[in-house]
């Protein structure tokens, strides 16, 4: 809601602000980025920020594998796929917002740099979109269509949620992490939106399409502006919350114990409870400081606003209340004023939650609004794809994630530095979020014992303050090694040792920024920092630095799968079931992610799986579960297994592939679960593809198991080190109800310790890793080598030991 108030402050910024507008550079490779690729925008004007959309199509290059014939004789030497680098096309959708104060620079910029929009028209949102509709319009010759501020927000709020893990948080004031980061619920529906403009909305959303505006108030972000600037003469918004974040509201405030001299118990009043805003001022002779009337006022509305949510929430029985609005913008004074207010009107039944990029819901509903009237052409897979298709561009058809490379995350939010503050020297202020377009659509695995209590990663960094510096410090002193396998990865390409040193640069400037502001992008954990590092490397067109390394190391791991499988079937059926375990773990020690083994990996090529059996800790391990599995061995077989598979050579060929032919031998069915693209040395889907094919040509168990579909290979979806068990493939959730899997197998540190150590799942489940960090193992009260080996039955189920590593959080 824009009053003649926000609108008389946004001229002044403008008029104050008009001839440093001239000066101003744009940073063209940090902000408006693919800007000649867009094809659609949408706009958000506010009181003193602009919002502002588009969609664009982002050209990189991607590693393929391609399987050579091998249906001649075989040569010695001859690989058994070639890689090539191919140029691909994706999606991609950019916000940025920047103070209104610099519209027209960045207007002039997108009409210079604008080479192919596929629409006349702009969305437009905000109650400052009529007073910009006619530069708009001049400046980029496109229609101002102008939107419904309440649906786009829904429409927004519900775009985040269901595409952002990390996107809403409880505040708690004074904690070692003041960001408690919520997971998602599945069902993000119903719930609350309590918007808090110049006035207060009050939403119910229900479904995508159904919301209500059950209630609201006059007293909102414009009563705490106006009052405040009549109360302190104070006329910028952010200076008005300074001020209160600096403010004492118990010199204005009359307090529970100043009437009744202490608490009022038979009413259950505390002492400190405020019993009448602004009471003292009438008997007091002093002058109050601006501080203590802009805390005392943030107080009251702040009180009201919390207790009618409250109210609201009751009335339609709901528990997920969302706040919103320029009110909030990421303040800390008002997110732990509204924190406080929500938490004392319902008992703690209620959080008050707040979302990290809740600047943008406007902007993202405008474009979805777009998007949804417009029929563009569908992107190709690739740039060879010659037939093109022409439906609908439905955003909510896919699943989108934020890409970390080129977003700017959520700012610090010291109370002392507005999160848009900057200097007057010619530096752009401005805010970024971009998302990807994944090529498949996620859901949950449908194996989650509670999918809303599910949290995927073991340690949160962010309230771990030694874990974090000692992680940061880890992939930071990583950085030279990756460089040089990405340099290595290209061997032909001339540029790619300065597009390596840009990776370094930004990398470096992530984890700098993740060191100061650990919440930036929602929890901070081994598998974020793992993540930013694959955006990083395919922001600047090095898709699988491993290649060629996991290229080798699958050649000569076949050479020797058939000698393992020989030397299995020559042991007893006790024998063969507790090497075939050894000899899952070793094949595990195979990791280039881990510093200790690549270390040795690189100082002895020799170093093989006979070498990587020795260095495994002897039973009994760290977690020790295997007398457990053996006598569930002794049972009937499972129906059908879900292996979530780790890294290429010896650890898919010796290591996963005998263990699941012995299952297949037993009558189980196995679906092994591979990454969609890569990361690390992890196996993709495309080359356990050509190497499933090879060990079918050898292994006529392997074989007759492909042809009778009962070893199938599918997407798990990801392109991570680690796993997210509510981010998978659609299709790999098919299959699981489909075959109806009842045993689950994770393998790997990144996979089993870092992630999904405490999931609980409806069915059986085996966790496997080899501990290849010495910091981590000391942690856990193992070392270097040290063996997880977990399984774990479900309550429905048999009871079973529950294992439990030492040192970790309970």
């Amino acid at each position: 809601m824009f009053t003649s108030k926000m609108a008389a402050e946004c001229q002044r910024v403008d008029r104050s602000s008009h001839s440093m507008d001239k000066s101003i550079t744009l940073p063209a490779d940090e902000i408006f980025r693919n800007l000649e690729n867009a094809k659609r925008f949408a706009i958000d004007i506010g009181g003193s920020l602009t919002k502002l959309a588009y969609y664009s199509t982002v050209q990189h290059k991607v590693a393929k594998v391609r399987s050579f014939d091998h249906t001649a004789k075989e040569t010695e030497g001859e690989p058994l796929y070639e890689i090539s680098m191919q140029e691909e096309v994706t999606a991609r959708l950019h916000f940025i917002k920047f103070e209104n104060a610099y519209i027209e620079t960045c207007l002039d910029f997108i009409k210079d740099h604008l080479v192919n929009t596929e629409t006349k028209v702009i969305k437009a949102t905000g109650g400052g979109a009529h007073k910009f509709k006619d530069l708009i319009e001049k400046k980029l010759k496109l229609r101002v269509d102008k939107e419904d501020e309440m649906t786009c927000l829904i429409k927004g709020c519900n775009f985040v949620l269901r595409n952002i893990p990390h996107e809403a948080f409880v505040y708690v004031k004074h904690a070692d992490s003041e960001f408690r980061f919520q997971n998602t619920h599945p069902d993000i529906f119903p719930y609350l939106l309590i918007n808090i403009g110049s006035g207060v909305s009050i939403v119910k959303v229900e479904s995508e399409d159904k919301f209500e505006r059950v209630g609201g108030s006059s007293i909102g972000g414009g009563t705490f502006w106006g009052l405040g600037a009549l109360l302190t003469k104070t006329k910028r918004f952010d200076e008005l919350l300074q001020l209160a974040s600096k403010g004492q509201h118990t010199s204005v405030d009359m307090l529970v114990k100043d009437i009744y001299g202490g608490s009022y118990g038979s009413l259950g009043l505390t002492g400190d409870l405020i019993a009448s805003s602004f009471g003292k001022s009438a008997t007091a002779d002093n002058e109050f400081s601006k501080e203590d009337m802009a805390k005392s006022l943030l107080h009251m509305i702040s009180n009201d606003i919390g207790q009618l949510a409250c109210l609201y929430a009751r009335l339609h029985n709901l528990t997920r209340v969302y706040f919103g609005g320029f009110f909030i913008r990421g303040h800390p004074v008002t997110m732990h004023t509204i924190t406080y207010s929500i938490n004392f009107f319902t008992k703690g039944e209620v959080q008050a939650l707040f979302l990290r990029h809740e600047g943008y819901l406007g902007t993202i509903g405008a474009f979805l609004k777009g998007a949804e009237e417009d029929t563009p052409p569908m992107l190709p897979h690739s740039l060879g794809t010659t037939a093109l298709s022409h439906p609908r561009f439905d955003p909510n058809q896919y699943s989108w994630g934020e890409n970390y490379a080129g977003s700017s995350g959520l700012m610090s939010v010291s109370p002392d530095l507005n999160p848009m503050q900057r200097t007057r020297s010619g530096t752009f202020p401005f805010d970024m979020l971009e998302m990807d377009r994944l090529e498949r659509q996620l859901v949950n695995l449908p194996l989650l014992q509670d999918p809303s209590s599910y949290i995927p990663d073991t340690v949160d960094l962010s309230e771990d303050a030694l874990a974090r510096e000692y992680w940061l410090y880890c992939f930071e002193e990583a950085l030279d090694g990756v460089v040089k396998r990405a340099v290595a990865s290209q061997p032909d390409l001339p540029e790619a040792a300065e597009r390596a040193e840009k990776f370094r640069h930004k990398y470096r400037h992530k984890l700098q920024t993740l060191r100061q502001q650990p919440f930036a992008y929602g929890s901070l954990t081994v598998r974020s920092l793992l993540d930013t590092r694959e955006h990083c490397l395919n922001e600047f067109n090095f898709p699988d630095p491993y290649s060629k390394i996991k290229q080798r190391e699958n050649d000569i791991a076949l050479k020797y799968f058939q000698k393992a499988i020989k030397s299995l079937e020559e042991l007893s059926w006790e024998q063969r079931q507790f090497a075939l375990v050894r000899g899952l773990l070793a094949g595990n020690v195979f990791d280039w992610g881990a510093k200790a083994v690549s270390d040795v990996l690189e100082s002895d090529p020799e170093f093989g799986f006979e070498q990587a059996k020795r260095q495994l800790e002897e039973r009994p391990w760290l977690v020790d579960a295997y007398d457990q599995w053996l006598e569930r061995l002794k049972g009937p077989p499972h129906k059908c297994a879900l292996f979530f598979v780790d890294n290429s050579g010896i650890d898919i060929i010796l290591g996963v592939f005998p263990f699941i032919r012995e299952l297949l031998c037993r009558g189980t069915e196995v679906v092994l679960a591979s990454n969609s693209s890569p990361a690390l040395n992890d196996v993709t889907n495309s080359e356990l593809q050509i190497l499933t094919q090879r060990i079918a040509a050898m292994d006529l168990v392997i074989q007759s198991a492909v042809k009778e579909d009962r070893l199938t290979l599918v997407q798990s979806g990801s392109s991570s080190p680690c796993l997210d068990l509510s981010r998978l493939d659609k299709e790999l959730a098919g299959v699981v109800r489909e075959r109806h899997t009842d045993l689950v197998v994770i393998e790997g540190m990144g996979r089993a310790i870092h992630t999904n150590y405490y999931a609980m799942l409806s069915c059986e489940s085996l966790k496997m890793a080899v501990i290849k960090n010495s910091w981590l193992a000391d942690r856990l009260g193992g070392k270097l080598f040290s063996v997880v080996f977990k399984y774990e039955v479900p309550p429905s189920h048999k009871t079973t030991t529950q294992d439990h590593v030492p040192g970790t959080p309970s």
